[in-house]
């Protein structure tokens, strides 16, 4: 093995460790197991336009038959059975509950692909197992999701120098023809859309973007997330004001963190265990203080394995 080899094989690993699963998806889930989705999109705060894309999506897919035989719109688009949405926007906007939230409006379960699998179980074999992961979803009639898609989407290589570079290309090749004639429904989402090379710009049904909520779509989140059984001391109304307000910026899974930090303070109080304004409070300052800090060292340590693994597949 060549220097070069090695150092490839290392930031394989170091990819493999650095990168973790959304949390919406089981732990145990595989690249090869379809789960049952817990959601329906009415379970999902989302924004107007987002909703009303998704809406369009599962328009196609109902109204197949209408459209594309009585309308006759297959004699100009014979592969469009499939279709193929991308989500793209900031971490924690909800791209991963929404494509498990679409699978179960449609009534079908999710097949979840994160890029450590394909990169952990497919180099080597690329092409022949990305058939069979698109064979596997066809049967089980499962949506397929691809998260951090940009590294699996990124432009091909047009300097090859070594075995890895004709997988990556072997691999974006094969995922191109499995696309035009797929007939069942694939997500992909990713932070980083601009990445995408335009060969998978073109063959994506719909690019909807997600956005960090708006104050209307915090307050219900906030409203989702206090529960019935939390004993509250305020009026509910005036408590959701609040929370709206202080936690201007928040993505969902962010305010989700809030809560977690707020509950347990209550319980760790003299008397009657009851949840305060001042224990949100306290939780939204501490998220707000992790997020600058992480965000610094981040930008400090310049994300190193995730980098690496980008500059490998030749992601910018």
């Amino acid at each position: 093995m060549s220097s070069k080899e090695y150092l490839y094989s290392r930031i394989r690993q170091q990819f493999r460790e650095g990168l973790e699963s959304p949390e919406p998806v089981d732990e145990k889930t595989t690249a090869h197991q379809a789960i049952a989705a817990r959601y329906t999109l009415n379970d999902v705060v989302l924004g107007a336009s987002i909703r009303r894309q998704l809406e369009e999506a599962l328009a196609k897919i109902k109204y197949f038959q209408k459209i594309y035989v009585e309308w006759g719109f297959a004699s100009v688009d014979p592969a469009g059975k499939g279709v193929v949405l991308n989500f793209y926007g900031p971490p924690g906007t909800g791209k991963t509950l929404t494509a498990e939230a679409l699978a179960g409006s449609l009534g079908k379960p999710l097949m979840f692909i994160s890029i450590s699998d394909l990169e952990s179980k497919f180099m080597g074999d690329t092409s022949k197992n990305i058939v069979q992961v698109f064979k596997t979803a066809l049967a089980e009639g499962a949506v397929l999701f691809f998260d951090e898609a940009d590294t699996l989407l990124g432009k091909r290589l047009s300097s090859v120098t070594q075995g890895i570079d004709n997988e990556v290309n072997a691999m974006r090749s094969t995922l191109l023809i499995e696309l035009e004639r797929h007939e069942g429904v694939v997500v992909f989402a990713t932070n980083f859309g601009k990445n995408y090379d335009a060969a998978f710009v073109s063959r994506i049904s719909q690019h909807i973007k997600f956005e960090l909520p708006g104050a209307e779509e915090r307050r219900s989140i906030w409203s989702k997330m206090l529960v019935a059984g939390i004993p509250i001391e305020a009026s509910r109304d005036e408590l959701l004001e609040a929370l709206t307000e202080l936690s201007d910026g928040f993505s969902g899974r962010e305010i989700r963190s809030c809560m977690r930090l707020a509950l347990p303070k209550p319980l760790l109080e003299q008397g009657e265990p009851i949840l305060l304004l001042r224990h949100l409070e306290e939780a939204i300052a501490q998220m707000r203080t992790t997020i600058v800090e992480l965000t610094a060292e981040q930008r400090s340590n310049g994300n190193i394995k995730l980098d690496a693994a980008r500059k490998m597949l030749g992601v910018n």
